[in-house]
């Protein structure tokens, strides 16, 4: 049993309170969050590429150039004369050549085939970096705590991804079509910035401990993170009808602006060729595709503003600061996208205009993190 203190005995003295050693979340594993972030960097650049190539397969009008889905065998190309004469027969008995390109040789069929060849490898070094990663993170168990589902999210979406690609391209090798289904470009490239966003969003959080960003959280602005992401779906809508219009080279269709040709409204909106429903020409009619797209473009931009606005009211000068880069790639995308459609959209600016595209959506998605995890800073500006 303890004797009596004296009045004025040093506490300290007595034996020093032991300091916290942090909560359950530092007690956990923590895993090697530094080293999953610098692959997910990897597979965010090769995601980037990926579209990038997809756009100027599109633009070029290579998609239907490989008429067979081999995962595994098509990865090898053409090897000898006999190889590439097969496979141009593969693509002489395609819609495409025989209504559009049937005067094509072989030395212009091996320009449209590089590219879809491109595309489809791509495609495969991504899932091998992605697989290749995750066994050797999984196997050494260093993937940090509630990650595992994640990662494997990713690789699923991945997988997805191919066969909706193939689906994609299947739909343009029979009857008399000589270009892909629109509306399955749309998803295909849909799918591609969906899983992009993941991946942002992922690197952004990796960036930080786990308890800090619980801490974080408690300072989150809700107001502002719910206009975020109502933009960032509004902005998602917007990239699916740039898939539309890209599908169906609506881009071309009416290089004027502010108006569409002769009026603000384009002539012959509704029609058709081969007749159908009112709604088939909202994915099929290059001037009310272009028109959508148009008016969306100008509601993002309007909406967008308000945004900023909201944003500029928050106490944290990193999350302003990235509300004010989002207001700017977004003004830039528009002025882009009028600039494409002046000059008809030709191969340069498409690609630029995709592009703006990936960069307004991660801006998006920086923006939306910075209102859902803000980054607290001293007067002096230090963490």
């Amino acid at each position: 049993m303890a004797g009596p203190r004296k009045l004025f005995e040093d506490v300290g003295a007595a034996g020093k309170t032991p300091e916290p050693q942090g909560g359950m979340i530092d007690a956990g594993k923590r895993g090697a969050r530094g080293a999953v972030r610098a692959w997910l960097l990897v597979l965010f650049a090769l995601v980037v590429a990926m579209i990038a190539v997809g756009g100027l397969t599109r633009l070029t009008d290579s998609g239907l150039s490989i008429t067979e889905w081999r995962p595994v065998t098509g990865a090898l190309p053409p090897m000898n004369a006999a190889d590439w004469q097969a496979e141009f027969a593969k693509y002489q008995a395609s819609p495409e050549f025989q209504l559009q390109n049937h005067q094509m040789d072989l030395a212009s069929f091996k320009s449209i085939y590089w590219w879809e060849w491109g595309h489809r490898q791509l495609g495969r070094v991504i899932g091998l970096v992605w697989a290749a990663g995750f066994a050797v993170f999984w196997a050494t168990r260093r993937i940090p705590a509630g990650w595992t589902g994640r990662l494997l999210a990713l690789g699923a979406l991945g997988g997805l991804q191919g066969a909706i690609g193939w689906w994609m391209v299947a739909s343009g090798l029979t009857g008399r079509m000589v270009d892909v289904a629109s509306y399955r470009l749309a998803l295909h490239l849909g799918l591609a910035f969906a899983i992009l966003g993941l991946i942002a969003w992922h690197v952004l959080s990796l960036a930080r401990p786990e308890a800090q960003l619980m801490q974080a959280r408690r300072a989150r602005e809700g107001r502002l993170f719910s206009l975020s992401t109502g933009l960032m779906h509004l902005v998602f809508v917007q990239i699916l009808l740039g898939a539309l219009v890209a599908g169906i080279d609506a881009g071309r269709a009416f290089p004027t602006w502010p108006l569409m040709g002769e009026g603000f409204f384009p002539a012959d909106a509704f029609y058709v060729p081969d007749g159908g429903g009112t709604w088939r020409a909202f994915f099929e009619n290059p001037g009310l595709v272009q028109f959508v797209h148009r008016m969306v473009a100008y509601l993002a931009l309007a909406f967008g503003a308000v945004v900023w606005w909201r944003g500029r009211a928050s106490a944290h000068p990193l999350t302003r600061g990235a509300f004010t880069l989002l207001a700017v790639v977004l003004a830039a995308q528009v002025v882009l996208g009028i600039v494409t459609v002046l000059h008809s959209a030709p191969l340069g600016l498409g690609l630029a205009h995709q592009l703006g595209a990936v960069a307004l959506w991660v801006a998006v998605i920086r923006a939306r993190h910075r209102a859902q995890y803000p980054i607290a800073q001293s007067v002096r500006g230090t963490r």
